[in-house]
């Protein structure tokens, strides 16, 4: 279960990162852009990401010695 919880901060860091590319992107002023903060946002967003739905998808549901569902 813990394993599932550290893949979904990650999911959330990785899309939180790609608003914050996205938004970098559109709202540039004049003619000029932070292209090193723009890259660099959207790589750490897609590898958070992509590490963050694998964790999930590849971790299955156990219980552990005397857990109860609901």
């Amino acid at each position: 279960m813990e394993k599932r919880a550290i893949g979904l901060v990650l999911t959330v860091l990785g899309i939180i990162s790609l608003i914050i590319g996205g938004y970098t992107f559109v709202n540039h002023t004049g003619n000029t852009y932070n292209i090193k903060l723009i890259i660099a946002t959207a790589v750490l967003g897609i590898v958070f990401f992509t590490a963050g739905i694998n964790l999930v998808r590849s971790t299955k549901d156990t219980l552990k010695n005397n857990e109860r569902v609901g």
